[in-house]
Parts: structure tokens; C-alpha cells; sequence
């Protein structure tokens, strides 16, 4: 039997609670950043209590399912570590999917349609796309974040414009961030049985498509201030992680060594802090 603090340990690892910045965190940065003001508190909470509730549902179904790999890759996890069992690992699937869902639909309605898409999206990526859908299943998950600026734009009027799906573009950088980690860990998957873009075409080919997306959010990026989502201060940060995403794309575009692809997957992911600042000073001005 664990003692509790391994099991706390493995529910907050089961939970992965830096990833609520890339859903719930960006809802909320849209709302601040399309109302250019403080929304009502209650419809805040709302919106963070389903985000986070639907993200990390989707963590624990996959460690659910994953659950045997996991043993040979990842012995650290929730399961394999036997610090939680996986019939608890389901049931807290079960309960944040339903809080989430649940959240979302006292919103409103567009709010529990796109949470419904989302979770049924994440059951299907890990029950099927994860192992089978190679590319499919990189391009998913950035759709997933991309869809948190349109849930932030729905929770504020019911509905979604052009404002939130440009904003939504700047996802088009975390796909080729989740390319090149799959060309990381391409031995580990080819272990696991994982299809992914690297494992079926090659790496060089894999890191090539990324670098594609990196110069892809390039030319999107300026579309949030043509079209007036944002002010014109949002621009200064959102220039700065061009020049590292053209820089990357370019790099990964001549060179496909695998200390190269590591260099460049770091540089970007830890520049994505650039867009949560892009939208706050966006909202200020």
C-alpha cells in the first residue's frame, strides 16, 4: 500500500496541472483580451473549473489506456508505479470529464458543445489516433489548444468570429512543437507501437513538417491585430517569437540532426510564454 503522499504525488501528477495554462489559462487570456476588461467572476471560475476539469480528464483517461506501455517507457507514471490503480485513474477520468461538462453547460450551450467535442476528441486520441493516426494525432492536439481561445470567445457571447479562430492560428506552433517531441522520442514510440509522423516517414521527414508549422504561425500571427482582436501592443512580443519560430523553421529546414531538433524544440517551448504576454499587453492597449 503507498503511503499518501506518493498518492497525492501521483494524483497531481495524474491531474499535470502546467498543462491548465494551455487551456484554461489561454480561455481566459481571450476573454480579458476580446472584452479589454475584467469578466463577471462567476463565469470566470466557470470557465477555468471546465477547462482544467476536461483537460485533465483527458490525462487520465490516456494514463488509463496507456497503462501497459507505460510500464516498459514511463514506470514513473500514476499506474505503473502502482501508486494509484487503474480503476482510479478511470473513475477520475469519469468525475473531471462530468465536472467539466457540467461547468460548461451552465455557461451556455456553444460552451458545452465545444466541451463535448473536446472530450469526445481526447477519449478517441487516446483509445485510437494516439497509436494509429500518426501526424493526425500531433495536428489533434494543437487543435485542442486552439480551441481554448474559441471556448474563451463563446463563454463571453454565446458564440465565436473571426476573432477568436485568428488567435486560435498561434497553435499552428505548438503542432510543430509536438512533431519534433515525437522525433525525440521516436525510439520509445517504435517500442510502444506508436504510429507516429516520425515513426511511419522517417525523422528527417517529421522534422521537416514541423518546420513548416513554425513558419505557418509566422504568417498567421499578425492576423488577431488585422482584424482588431487585439491592441497594437500585442505585436512587440508576438514579432519576438516570429523571428525565434523563422529562425527554428529555417534551421530545422536545413538540418535535421537530432541535437539540432533538440536545440529547437527547447527554444520554442520555452518561448511559448511569449503568447499568454502577447494577449495581456494586447488587452491593455
Amino acid at each position: 500500500m503507498p503511503s499518501l503522499k506518493k498518492r497525492l504525488k501521483a494524483i497531481i501528477m495524474l491531474l499535470r496541472p502546467p498543462y491548465w495554462l494551455m487551456t484554461g489559462g489561454l480561455s481566459v487570456l481571450t476573454m480579458f483580451t476580446l472584452l479589454r476588461g475584467v469578466p463577471e467572476y462567476s463565469i470566470l471560475g466557470l470557465v477555468i473549473l471546465s477547462a482544467i476539469c476536461i483537460s485533465s480528464g483527458g490525462f487520465a483517461f490516456n494514463d488509463y489506456i496507456d497503462q501497459e506501455s507505460d510500464t516498459i517507457e514511463k514506470q514513473n507514471r500514476p499506474i505503473p508505479s502502482k501508486n494509484l490503480t487503474p480503476s482510479e485513474a478511470l473513475l477520475a477520468a469519469v468525475i473531471l470529464f462530468s465536472i467539466g461538462l457540467g461547468s460548461a453547460l451552465t455557461i451556455n450551450l456553444m460552451c458545452f458543445a465545444i466541451a463535448i467535442i473536446d472530450t469526445i476528441l481526447l477519449v478517441i486520441y487516446s483509445k485510437v489516433i494516439k497509436k494509429h493516426a500518426g501526424f493526425f494525432g500531433s495536428f489533434l492536439m494543437g487543435f485542442l489548444i486552439g480551441t481554448s481561445f474559441v471556448y474563451g470567445e463563446a463563454a463571453l457571447f454565446g458564440t465565436f468570429t473571426i476573432n477568436s479562430l485568428a488567435l486560435s492560428f498561434m497553435s499552428m506552433g505548438s503542432i510543430g512543437g509536438n512533431v519534433l517531441r515525437d522525433v525525440l522520442s521516436l525510439e520509445g514510440d517504435q517500442k510502444a507501437g506508436y504510429a507516429t509522423l516520425a515513426a511511419k516517414r522517417g525523422p528527417k521527414f517529421a522534422t521537416k513538417i514541423a518546420a513548416l508549422f513554425f513558419l505557418l504561425n509566422v504568417v498567421g500571427s499578425p492576423v488577431p491585430y488585422l482584424v482588431d482582436a487585439v491592441g497594437y501592443a500585442y505585436l512587440v512580443p508576438i514579432i519576438l517569437w516570429d523571428i525565434i519560430l523563422f529562425i527554428s523553421g529555417i534551421s530545422l529546414l536545413k538540418n535535421q540532426d537530432l541535437n539540432v531538433v533538440k536545440k529547437h524544440e527547447r527554444l520554442v517551448t520555452r518561448t511559448m510564454i511569449l503568447i499568454p504576454i502577447a494577449l495581456i499587453v494586447g488587452a491593455l492597449t
